[in-house]
C-alpha cells in the first residue's frame, strides 16, 4: 500500500469493526489486515478500545441487592413451618398465599425492569464510546489534512523562492545506481529539507535506515535518518546545518550512526 498512513487515519478501520461497511469494503479490509501487519495492529487496538471503554463504564448491580433478590424468591423450611403453624383457618390461608403470589410477581417486574434499565445503560455507554472514537478519528483526520497543507505550502515556498533554497539532485553511487532524491538547503535560514517527491532509494528492512549527511569542511555531518517507505508527498525536515558544501546518504543501522558507513554509500551530490 503506497500511502499506509493516510489508509491508517480514513477511518474506515473504525466503521470494519463497528460493522458499518459493504461486503466488498469489509473483503478490501480483511485483506489488508492479511497482507499488512500495521493494519491487524490498528484493528485489535481499535477492537480493545472499544471494548474496554464498554467494560469500565459498565453498571452492575451490587452484591448485597442481587443477594436480597434471590433470598426473596426462596423460603426456608422454617419460615414455611411458621406459616403453616399461624394459618388456623382456610381463608387467612388463601390471603396469605395471594398475597405472597402478588408480592413475587412484584419482585419479578421489578427484576425486569432492573436488567432493562442496565441493558440499555449499556447500550447508551457502547453508543458514547462510539462516538468518541468517531470524534477522535475525526480529529486525527483533521490534523492529517493540516499537517499536509503545511507540507504543500512550503512545498511551494520552497520552488517558488529560488533565491532562498539551493536545491541538490543527489544521484545514485555504483551501490544503488538508480537511487536519487532532491534536497533543499537554505544558507541563511540553515535549514535542511527532502522533496519527498523525488525520493527513489532502495527499500530498507526493518534493521536499517537511511541517513542523511552534510560534507563541511571536509567533514561528514549528520542531518537524521529517513524511510523509502516515507509518504512521497511534500517535504521533509532534517537537522539544521551551517556551511554545508554537499549532501550524502548512506545505508545504516536504524536509528543512524555516528559517523558514515562509506561502503553502503547510496548518493551524494554537490551545491
Amino acid at each position: 500500500m503506497k500511502d499506509l498512513k493516510t489508509y491508517l487515519e480514513s477511518g474506515i478501520l473504525e466503521l470494519y469493526v463497528l460493522g458499518d461497511l459493504s461486503r466488498e469494503e469489509i473483503r478490501e479490509v480483511e485483506q489488508s489486515i492479511a497482507q499488512y501487519p500495521e493494519v491487524k495492529a490498528e484493528v485489535e487496538a481499535i477492537e480493545n478500545a472499544l471494548q474496554a471503554y464498554a467494560i469500565s463504564n459498565a453498571i452492575e448491580p451490587s452484591e448485597s441487592v442481587r443477594s436480597k433478590i434471590l433470598n426473596s424468591l426462596e423460603t426456608s423450611p422454617v419460615e414455611e413451618a411458621r406459616v403453616t403453624h399461624l394459618r388456623p383457618v382456610e381463608s387467612s390461608s388463601s390471603f396469605y398465599k395471594y398475597a405472597f403470589a402478588a408480592s413475587v410477581a412484584l419482585l419479578l417486574v421489578s427484576v425486569i425492569l432492573l436488567i432493562n434499565l442496565n441493558n440499555r445503560l449499556r447500550e447508551s455507554h457502547t453508543q458514547l464510546a462510539v462516538l468518541q472514537a468517531e470524534n477522535q478519528q475525526f480529529s486525527n483526520r483533521v490534523n492529517y489534512m493540516d499537517k499536509e497543507l503545511e507540507d504543500n505550502k512550503k512545498f511551494l515556498e520552497i520552488y517558488q523562492q529560488p533565491g532562498q533554497y539551493k536545491l541538490v539532485n543527489l544521484k545514485g553511487s555504483p551501490k544503488a545506481p538508480a537511487a536519487r532524491m532532491t534536497v533543499a538547503f537554505s544558507p541563511q535560514k540553515e535549514e535542511v529539507m527532502i522533496d519527498l517527491s523525488s525520493l527513489n532509494m532502495p527499500s530498507n528492512d526493518d534493521q536499517h535506515q537511511y541517513q542523511l549527511w552534510a560534507l563541511v569542511d571536509g567533514k561528514p555531518v549528520d542531518l537524521g535518518v529517513f524511510d523509502s517507505t516515507d509518504d512521497h508527498s511534500g517535504m521533509k525536515r532534517m537537522k539544521s546545518v551551517k556551511g554545508a558544501q554537499a549532501f550524502a546518504v548512506t545505508l545504516e543501522p536504524k536509528g543512524g550512526s555516528v559517523n558514515p558507513t562509506m561502503e553502503q554509500m547510496m548518493a551524494i551530490g554537490n551545491i
